[in-house]
């Protein structure tokens, strides 16, 4: 019989096994790394030292930020040093670890989107009761909430998929750990904790959507019933990104998560794996800040010097 406490690391599959194709796509995702990680500092750092930019709303993109940053610093930087090293092991310890924060950050960044989408609730459709209710202390709250709860999601999902013994192949066909390819080569009889995790988030996932639907069904109606059609399309162009990013994040999460063990990974669900770790950190920065006649406007006191194609974005 096989000792399972032989197996002592992983093998990342990634996107292929030719040295040159691994190298290039080592530097695509360098790049896309790179612009991920100064576009979200940039908002940070603009958000940090600008006081005009002090309300609630640029409080919760603060920490959408740092999320971002936070999620695609996990598995990306790990997959650029395999790809050019040609070397996709990663140890079982490595793996739990990036399986903790990269379900924590991912629970925390859907929390911070919900709680993002109330801000925008209280301020079309209570604009004369908004300081009272989205004060400092009420936004502190919500904001440490969402990582609270983002890692404590992270933990039990973690350590429920860590929980048991694993056997069989070490390889994972993805270019970074995820539960459904962690479950093929368990050797647990009992699962339960994980399914149970599972059940869980999927349940947190679609409430926290609804709370996001139902919020900008009022906020639909509200702005519908505005007389002005530029105070109108204003609202919309505000709104309609945040609920496409958040449907385009929740969607590809699943799929990276919530895939049927069974199931063999296929270019398509690479391809959103990359969606969901790549993808959001790049257009958040876009969608929610740099649109933003307020950040065009910081952006051009703080850094004068910067070049007319990135500040005049609309």
């Amino acid at each position: 019989m096989l000792n399972v406490t032989l197996v002592t690391g992983f093998l990342l599959l990634g996107f292929s096994e030719d040295p040159a194709w691994q190298t290039l796509c080592g530097l695509l995702f360098l790049l896309l790394y790179l612009v991920a990680l100064m576009s979200n500092l940039l908002v940070v750092t603009i958000l940090t030292l600008d006081p005009q930019l002090q309300a609630p709303m640029y409080f919760f993109l603060k920490n959408l930020s740092l999320l971002d940053v936070s999620l695609v610093s996990v598995p990306i930087p790990k997959f650029i040093f395999n790809s050019l090293i040609h070397d996709n092991s990663i140890s079982i310890p490595g793996c739990a670890f990036q399986l903790l924060l990269m379900t924590s950050f991912s629970a925390g960044e859907i929390f911070m989107l919900t709680a993002m989408s109330y801000d925008r609730y209280v301020a079309i459709c209570c604009p004369l009761h908004y300081e009272a209710i989205m004060n400092g202390d009420t936004c502190v709250l919500m904001a440490g909430v969402s990582w609270a709860m983002g890692v404590l999601f992270g933990a039990v999902y973690s350590a429920g998929t860590f929980s048991g013994h694993f056997c069989g192949s070490h390889v994972i066909p993805e270019f970074f750990c995820n539960v459904p390819s962690l479950l093929e080569v368990s050797c647990s009889d009992t699962l339960l904790v994980v399914y149970l995790s599972m059940a869980i988030g999927v349940c947190l996932s679609l409430s926290c959507f609804f709370c996001i639907v139902l919020s900008y069904v009022h906020i639909l109606s509200t702005v519908l019933r505005i007389p002005s059609l530029k105070s109108q399309s204003k609202a919309f162009t505000t709104c309609l990104p945040h609920l496409v990013v958040f449907t385009v994040f929740v969607l590809s999460a699943f799929t990276v998560y919530l895939r049927p063990p069974s199931e063999a990974p296929s270019v398509v669900s690479r391809l959103l794996s990359v969606i969901y770790t790549v993808l959001p950190p790049i257009l958040n920065p876009v969608v929610y800040t740099l649109r933003n006649s307020d950040m065009k406007r910081s952006l051009r006191r703080l850094l004068p010097a910067l070049p007319a194609p990135w500040v005049s974005l609309t």
